[in-house]
């Protein structure tokens, strides 16, 4: 049976530049059977699930239902559900953990100040406080809104949890169906495609020393798709794994063709050439539906600047 992960496989597709969005993560335990639509089409009230797509519109925010791995009893439902915060821009990376017996108080969150970066209000109105655990990582395993998804993700979520992993939980949507099993690491908010139990266990031991895997690395989700392949492109040239020592500063142009610049904390800068180009030949982006040919982000030069150089 071909699938749209094995269609992108077989063609050695990139996956840098592909990682979903968001400068901030917010998570929600809900238990049950998810719906393609996880927020509205769960056993999660969707008039609240509908009002918190709408405070969270805009604001860098993105939010995704979590649930353990295994069995889904559409009776268990936890009295007091976890929920997670993540703010992903480096300078400011923070996880905050909390748990809740009425998910209606999310809306009490400030959610323009969650996409700045502050976690203040998860602290006031969630009781929300630093996450001590290990680091997180989320699996994709919605086969409704793709069958890879439930095929290649619940299996691999499966195999972490007995292994022993602390901080695997399966979640509704991280984009890329063809990349599955897709994988997002948390607080540092990196993505991975085509993830296997071993790369992922070596991934988080790095993002517990503070450190980014960039083999199978689908970007940093703080950054749109052009500045994630670009800085991806700069760890790989300068061998920099510090997972906040490089921060996209400026993205100039417009598709298909974009100049990125990439600081270093220690002051260095690059300026990155990114292409948008065509995957060829078509193939599904998800399983269903018609062949296409997705974009990819092509980088096609890194060079190093001075200040004084970009300032001319």
């Amino acid at each position: 049976m071909s699938t749209c992960s094995t269609v992108s496989r077989e063609l050695d597709e990139p996956v840098a530049g592909t990682a979903a969005t968001a400068r901030t993560w917010l998570l929600l335990e809900q238990p049950g059977p998810w719906g393609a639509r996880a927020l509205t089409s769960s056993h999660l009230d969707p008039a609240l699930g509908r009002a918190l797509e709408a405070a969270a519109q805009g604001t860098g925010v993105r939010i995704a239902l979590i649930r353990r791995p295994g069995r889904h009893a559409d009776s268990h439902m936890p009295a007091a559900r976890r929920v997670y915060v993540a703010h992903t821009v480096p300078g400011n990376v923070w996880l905050r953990a909390a748990t809740t017996t009425d998910p209606a108080h999310l809306l009490d969150l400030d959610f323009a100040a969650l996409g700045r970066g502050e976690p203040a209000t998860v602290e006031s109105v969630l009781g929300g406080r630093p996450h001590e655990g290990d680091p997180l990582a989320l699996v994709c395993t919605n086969g409704k809104r793709d069958r890879c998804c439930a095929l290649l993700g619940r299996p691999l979520a499966a195999e972490l949890a007995a292994s022993g992993v602390q901080g695997v939980w399966e979640v509704t949507h991280l984009g890329g169906h063809r990349f599955s099993p897709t994988v997002l690491v948390l607080p540092y908010g990196y993505a991975y495609g085509r993830a296997e139990a071993h790369a992922v266990k070596e991934v988080l031991h790095r993002a517990e020393e503070g450190r980014i895997v960039v083999e199978g690395c689908r970007g940093g989700s703080a950054w749109e798709r052009p500045g994630q392949a670009a800085e991806l492109a700069v760890r790989r040239a300068v061998g920099e794994y510090a997972a906040e020592a490089l921060t996209v500063v400026r993205t100039d142009g417009a598709a298909p063709r974009w100049e990125v610049t990439v600081a270093h904390a220690d002051g260095r800068r690059w300026l990155v050439g990114v292409a948008q180009g065509a995957s060829l030949p078509p193939r599904p982006e998800s399983c269903g539906s018609v062949l296409g040919s997705p974009a990819r982000m092509d980088v096609v030069d890194v060079r190093e600047v001075t200040v004084t150089a970009m300032a001319s």
